[in-house]
């Protein structure tokens, strides 16, 4: 089986190619951080971690080499610092923090490298000194901006005429550029911001030039994989290859390129302005990470995704599904630890993860009903395939009984106990006054014919 990826740039599926197999890299625009990252951030970063665990599948973990950088220089972090009275790296240090132990909780593994703008800036200026030497930056007013006429194939990433591209963007206009789709990569620092020196005057970079220097970095030219969301196709990442072309002068900068759609919130999309913005900090506290990141997986990663509380729903009723059929099947040994075929088939068809999902629940179905060395198959295959995803590593009696502590938990169990022994009495008045206490605990308890399991309901 061959991992097919759908390319950006081809608009179709290609049959997955690295450089170098022994090392194989790929590159994620990663967070600005000057606060906690929306629902929305999270989405290319589960996107992306599945695909970062399906190339160490196939490759190894010590042959991929994945960098997602941090953007810790920007307009809103000096606003914020500002705010404060405290320098930006109080700022980037404590979101960026936050943004690693959230997505943590989203199942997502860190990546190799986390370059940051700051600790990049010689490269970044280096690179802005060869772009000038080339002809394809000019100064002007005391900013270095790159010339787009200099790279031929500017638009092809995203196959749209220029001036298509800028009327559906936001491309500053300034009377010392070129062209109006002419971009910055070093501008003067304003009074109070962070400065950093260079030969074309202190300043800061642009926000393009960061990631194509990172990039050369950590990772050299070219880079198997470049993903992030469909909104950085233009002006962003059309901006960054062409000034990596252009500096470096090189056949190829990235070979594949990735984009996820849009997550809307309740088809409206997510905007300080509506009061819409879901955090991933707060939603961790009301619903188990691991069901947030089936709702984020829910979908195709190419397709937009309607992000509602509905949805974390389901995501924890199939999680609930899947944990049930390992509960009831805790004495069956697990046999082998490869995912199933049918399930490895759905993840290398350019990360199909709606199909995907479809073989969990049918591998729970074979574990509940097959044979006993189908079912102990069947859970090996289970448990494999859903490490793959990200998901079941958790002990199932610990999914459904949540943050419950020992104390609790003896509490509940001894309540769910004495309910079964006046139900099994025919003490109807007894079993339901049992069945309100727990209630009151915010226990949901399931009847079954051997007695009663019991689960915390999501918080509120």
């Amino acid at each position: 089986m061959t991992l097919v990826l759908h390319d950006t740039m081809a608009r179709a599926k290609r049959p997955f190619v690295p450089v170098n197999a022994e090392r194989v890299t790929m590159y994620v625009c990663g967070p600005t951080v000057y606060n906690y990252a929306h629902i929305g951030n999270a989405r290319p970063v589960v996107v992306f971690d599945v695909l970062f665990r399906v190339l160490r599948h196939l490759y190894g973990a010590d042959h991929v080499v994945y960098a997602a950088n941090v953007t810790d220089v920007d307009d809103k972090i000096n606003l914020k610092a500002a705010q404060e009275g405290v320098p930006i790296g109080a700022i980037t240090d404590r979101y960026l923090a936050a943004y690693n132990a959230d997505m943590a909780v989203l199942g997502a593994l860190r990546p190799t490298a986390q370059p940051r703008a700051t600790q990049t800036m010689d490269a970044i200026v280096a690179m802005i000194g060869r772009l000038v030497a080339a002809g394809a930056a000019y100064a002007a007013e005391g900013h270095v901006l790159f010339d787009t006429q200099a790279y031929g194939d500017y638009g092809k990433l995203s196959g749209r005429s220029l001036d298509d591209m800028i009327a559906g963007a936001r491309v500053e206009v300034a009377p010392y550029k070129r062209r109006p789709a002419d971009f910055v990569l070093w501008k003067p620092s304003k009074l109070g911001e962070p400065v950093w020196e260079s030969p074309f005057g202190p300043g800061r970079p642009g926000w393009h030039i960061e990631c194509s220097a990172m990039i050369e970095q950590v990772l050299g030219l070219p880079i198997d994989i470049h993903g992030g969301g469909n909104d950085l196709i233009f002006p962003h990442h059309e901006n960054e290859l062409a000034q990596g072309m252009c500096a470096d002068h090189v056949e190829a900068y990235a070979n594949y390129w990735l984009h996820n759609g849009f997550l809307n919130m309740d088809s409206e999309k997510m905007s300080k302005s509506l009061g819409n913005v879901q955090l991933v900090h707060d939603l961790i506290q009301r619903a188990p990470g691991e069901a947030l990141r089936w709702a984020l997986l829910a979908s195709h990663y190419r397709q937009p995704l309607a992000w509602t509380d509905d949805g974390v729903t389901q995501a924890r009723s199939a999680l609930d599904t899947l944990y049930g059929a390992l509960r009831r099947a805790r004495d069956v040994p697990a046999e082998g630890d490869a995912p199933s075929e049918a399930f490895m088939e759905a993840l290398l068809d350019d990360l199909n993860t709606p199909r995907a999902n479809a073989e969990l629940f049918a591998l729970a179905r074979r574990l509940e009903t097959g044979a006993p060395t189908e079912r102990a198959r069947a859970k090996g295959e289970l448990l494999a395939s859903g490490a793959l995803l990200g998901f079941l590593q958790a002990d199932p009696e610990a999914w459904f009984h949540g943050g419950a502590d020992a104390a609790l938990t003896a509490r509940i169990d001894a309540l769910i106990a004495r309910r079964v022994a006046a139900r099994a009495a025919k003490d109807w008045a007894s079993a339901d006054a049992i069945r309100a206490e727990l209630t009151a605990l915010n226990v949901e308890v399931m009847d079954n014919p051997t007695g009663a399991t019991w689960r915390l309901k999501e918080s509120a």
